[in-house]
């Protein structure tokens, strides 16, 4: 152990546990010991100090306890004339260190100087907290906002990708790059392998974060890189992030330090980047750090560390900047992130995707905002469909992108074209039953670029090319080079050969979503015979999750997935291919309730899936703990107590509802994985179903519907009225070109004598 940082981080705890002491004095002189103490949407006190120690802080008051045990893990300095075995004094002082940081951040979040305030800055997703101190806290403020504590929400989506491998790891990168190309670079090379970046710190008063936003890097949540502060105290932030994955997903209890710490090591692949020089409350920070087996890595002299088994490798790691090979700093920048994914032994997956622009998991939530638009595809002023066929291995030449039709040069910005994109995929092990399953990976793959945003899926796509991106290069050929690299990356095992083509005539377009829409009503069609009844398993779908993390959907034979594109047949393709992914099966159990659809498999899955935040799920009932949604459904179903009955509102409908509300309102009440009794979002085939609030009175109940649903499922719809043995059924139901509101509902039942009039009570 050396006996240079031992001395350094040692005497780095004692201040900063000395300056927390002088504040909380100060504090609660000012406020007083019954001041509440949190950090804003986080369920776990102050995260640290309650996984280490068990503490609930709640007040002021409680925090002089903490900064007592935190006074009794310090160590005197290291005297200059005899030598010890360090590492036990080194970690407590960095423990001390922690409980330290966390307390000054605290009080500052009392006095409105959490988050910290940065002139400048404007964060996509990055949560915004004010006070009625903010304004005079820090003089010249902006509105711009660094992140403080990650809110839970966000803590759930990225600890599941840390649970399930989708994101290998998380760095925490404190201080300020050689250069600031150096810096894009390094967070570039870190969002390819989708790697979280937390950034923090300064040297001589400039941090990576000034770097990354004179150069206009998008910080986020949106894009995994995450700026908590300009001090090295805002590392503490990363370290809750850690303690409370551990006490989320790992199930351990505030007081399990030992646990807490021994998952950390083992389960969440961390490690700290220290870049620029490396002062006394660094050292102190990075032996914080090391408790929880995350190595540091640092691109100046410092000495080093070997294992001793705190971290899985190496502790301490020096790789000078101006030693690295390398031409330039671009290249340096590459091989200092080589160099923390050795040491910390991440397994990595990246796909090769040969596009000009940043490509990862990390851009998959980007929003490509109107102001920033190139052009977009689809939408409210254009066609976009995106289709997947099985061909013949002799058919098709891999690797092939084809265009045809005029590229986006001569549509004036921020305008729309229409687009349609088919994929033909050949292979020995491929059926026709998984083109659904890899069609419908279309959505993420695609998103994977940087400056592009996808939406929805089938022929309700919808895409967007930031003015970034075209300036980069980036064409409609490029869309095709994705899905070819990621089709062979993803699903070599059953996918041979992948060829593209971009039609962009409208004509073809309008031809070729034709053929589309046939093939998606084959698939649609093909559980005709298949009931709830007849099968023992259903499916869930997690595919989801990654934008609404408590949302569960659960597929069955006569129930499919709320987006339209996912039905019972697909999800058990989708789980023979890829044993281990989002489609898993449910044992359905015993029958709790029938006729609403309940049974044991589901209602435990619904909790599980749901992170305890959904205890119960009726399969058949719009009124009684409804499915949740995400935001991709393509209709919405609303209770209208004032009709006794529900209406049904396409995606596709802008018009106003009798609810007084258009599909984009609408669609905040029922996305967002929240359950909420009398609106549900679903694929409109549900419709069809005999099993539609199968328990609320079924299809009769519909009293309303978009015009547009009226017309495409025209079939089917009478296929459902004669069903219910009221072959005019359909024509009983209202839509947005006969009524716009409740009061011009009730006369147009009552002329046409809908059923809700004389049915139960829906509640």
């Amino acid at each position: 152990m050396s006996r240079y940082i031992a001395t350094r981080a040692i005497r780095g705890a004692n201040a900063l546990v000395s300056e927390a002491e002088a504040m909380l004095s100060q504090a609660l002189k000012e406020r007083g010991n019954n001041t509440s103490v949190s950090f804003p949407n986080t369920a776990y006190y102050l995260p640290v100090i309650f996984g280490m120690t068990g503490r609930e802080i709640e007040t002021l008051g409680q925090l002089e306890a903490s900064l007592a045990h935190a006074r009794k893990l310090l160590h005197p300095v290291p005297s200059d004339k005899q030598w010890t075995p360090y590492l036990g004094e080194t970690l407590d002082s960095g423990m001390a260190t922690l409980i330290a940081a966390e307390t000054i951040e605290a009080i500052r979040y009392i006095y409105g100087l959490q988050p910290e305030r940065m002139p400048g800055v404007e964060l996509a997703g990055a949560t915004a907290f004010t006070s009625p101190d903010a304004d005079s806290a820090k003089e010249g403020a902006s509105n711009g906002h660094l992140n403080g504590a990650i809110d839970d929400i966000q803590l759930r989506t990225w600890g599941i990708q840390l649970v399930d491998g989708r994101m290998p790891g998380f760095a925490a990168i404190v201080g300020c790059a050689k250069t600031n190309e150096a810096a894009v670079q390094i967070i570039r090379e870190l969002q390819r392998r989708n790697i979280l970046t937390f950034l923090c710190g300064n040297v001589n008063g400039r941090s990576i974060i000034d770097q990354l936003n004179e150069e206009g890097v998008e910080l986020g949540y949106d894009t995994y890189t995450v700026p908590f502060g300009t001090d090295t105290l805002s590392a503490i932030y990363a370290l809750g992030f850690a303690t409370r994955s551990a006490l989320t997903f790992g199930g351990m209890k505030g007081g399990q330090a030992r646990e807490i710490l021994d998952y950390n090591r083992d389960r969440v692949f961390a490690f700290v980047l220290a870049l620029g020089e490396v002062d006394d409350l660094k050292y102190a920070a990075a032996a914080g750090a090391i408790n929880f087996g995350f190595p540091v890595i640092a691109d100046t002299v410092i000495p080093q560390i070997l294992p001793t088994g705190i971290t899985t490798y190496e502790h301490v790691v020096s790789m000078p900047w101006n030693e690295i090979d390398g031409g330039d700093d671009l290249e340096k920048a590459e091989k200092l992130v080589q160099k923390c994914i050795e040491v910390r032994g991440l397994k990595v997956q990246v796909s090769d995707v040969p596009v000009p622009v940043p490509y990862g998991s990390a851009f998959e939530g980007e929003v490509v905002r109107k102001a920033d638009l190139r052009i977009e595809f689809g939408g409210r002023n254009s066609r976009c469909f995106e289709f997947l066929r099985m061909a013949k291995l002799d058919d098709i030449t891999d690797g092939k992108v084809e265009v045809i039709g005029p590229d986006f040069s001569e549509v004036a910005e921020q305008g729309s074209m229409d687009m349609g994109i088919v994929i033909d995929v050949a292979g020995r092990q491929m059926e026709s039953d998984f083109e659904p399953v890899l069609e419908r990976q279309i959505h993420y793959f695609v998103n994977g670029a940087s400056g592009i945003q996808h939406v929805g899926q089938r022929d309700i796509t919808w895409i967007r090319l930031s003015a970034k991106a075209a300036e980069a290069g980036f064409d409609l050929e490029d869309f095709g080079k994705i899905l070819h690299a990621r089709f062979h990356s993803d699903f070599g095992a059953i996918v041979d050969k992948v060829a593209i083509t971009i039609y962009t005539n409208p004509d073809q377009v309008g031809e070729l979503l034709e053929e589309a829409r046939e093939t998606y009503d084959f698939r649609n069609k093909r559980l005709a015979d298949l009931t709830d009844d007849a099968v023992d398993v259903f499916y869930s779908c997690t595919l989801c999750q990654s934008f609404a993390p408590n949302h569960v959907c659960v597929v069955s034979p006569e129930r499919l997935g709320l987006c339209g594109a996912y039905n019972w047949l697909d999800c058990k393709a989708s789980y023979n291919i890829n044993p281990t992914g989002p489609n898993q099966p449910i044992k359905v159990g015993r029958v709790i309730d029938a006729d609403r659809g309940y049974w044991e498999g589901t209602n435990d899955y619904a909790k599980a899936g749901s992170h305890g935040v959904v205890e119960e799920l009726a399969m058949y009932s719009i009124m009684e703990n409804p499915m949740t949604a995400c935001g991709c459904f393509e209709c919405i179903v609303m209770l209208i107590p004032e009709a006794n009955g529900v209406m049904v509102v396409s995606r596709e409908d802008t018009s106003i509802t009798p609810a007084g509300m258009t599909f984009s309102t609408l669609a905040g009440m029922a996305g967002g994985g929240i359950q909420t009794p009398g609106v549900m979002g679903v694929g409109k085939f549900y419709l069809a179903s005999p099993k539609f609030i199968s328990a609320d009175g079924g299809f009769p109940r519909v009293v309303w519907m978009s015009s547009v649903l009226k017309e495409s499922m025209a079939a089917e719809l009478q296929i459902v009225a004669e069903r219910e043995g009221d072959a005019k059924l359909i024509d009983r139901i209202a839509d947005e070109r006969s009524v716009t509101s409740v009061e011009e509902l009730l006369p147009w039942m009552e002329e046409h004598q809908h059923p809700a009039l004389a049915m139960d009570p829906i509640f």
